[in-house]
């Protein structure tokens, strides 16, 4: 085979153009312009619509295990698909250790966040006068999300748990870097399972999905709480009498 075939055989099909390049920087796009469109024109809706009042059983067990399974989720993914093999290698973190650490950690997280995702959907469904405040962003972003976080789950125990394993760091990783760099590597993700692909299309549509749902409320952590001067409260005294 002479190396115009060779070139020929490692270009990317205009299906993997669509899928790997086309489709995650529309959603990327939309991502970016919809949170400037939503904060110019609805910043009085910028909130998690709490819902606390009708319902806080459920709430009081699903919310905090959904965000810290999220949180942990967030890190893993951030170290797995933004950080080389190298780094961690260079770092004193061989593959074997990571690869362990990153399998239980992950599946802790995913176990948390899906029984959390679990409670706050049930909530939502059973719960009658939840269910009448449910707007139709809430009935995009729920399927979305479950589906996305399903999706890695089953990609993760089909193939580094009861699989033989998936290094996902040479084929995922390298196309989610190649994003942001502006060198996209399509190919490098069409080699990848198909689990990993569902997961990584889906969380492409839910990042299209985020301005316009509740999710806006990660990006107004009340972090001038940390600052903020202490409120100072005085009794008010009864009236024809001394305030102590």
């Amino acid at each position: 085979m002479n190396s115009a075939s060779l070139v020929l055989a490692a270009s990317p099909s205009g299906a993997d153009l669509l899928l790997w390049v086309a489709v995650p920087y529309i959603c990327l796009a939309v991502f970016v312009v919809g949170h400037v469109w939503r904060y110019r024109q609805d910043q009085f809706g910028w909130t998690s619509r709490t819902s606390q009042l009708l319902e806080h059983r459920w709430l009081r067990w699903g919310s905090p295990l959904f965000h810290m399974g999220a949180f942990l989720m967030i890190a893993g993914h951030v170290v797995g698909l933004a950080v080389p093999a190298s780094w961690t290698e260079a770092a004193g973190v061989g593959e074997h250790a990571y690869h362990t650490t990153a399998v239980w950690l992950g599946s802790v997280a995913g176990v948390a966040m899906v029984a959390g995702l679990g409670m706050l959907s049930a909530r939502r469904l059973l719960t009658r006068r939840i269910r009448l405040r449910t707007d139709r962003s809430d009935k995009l972003l729920f399927p979305l999300l479950s589906a996305a976080v399903l999706l890695g789950i089953s990609a993760t125990a089909a193939h580094n748990v009861f699989g033989g394993g998936y290094d996902y760091r040479e084929t995922v990783s390298v196309w989610f870097r190649g994003l942001f760099v502006l060198r996209p590597r399509p190919e490098a993700m069409a080699d990848a399972p198909l689990l990993f692909q569902l997961h990584a299309l889906s969380a492409c549509l839910l990042f299209a999905a985020w301005p316009f749902t509740r999710l806006v409320h990660v990006w107004s952590a009340p972090v001038g709480y940390l600052t903020r001067p202490y409120l100072v409260y005085r009794r008010r005294p009864a009236p024809g009498g001394y305030s102590s």
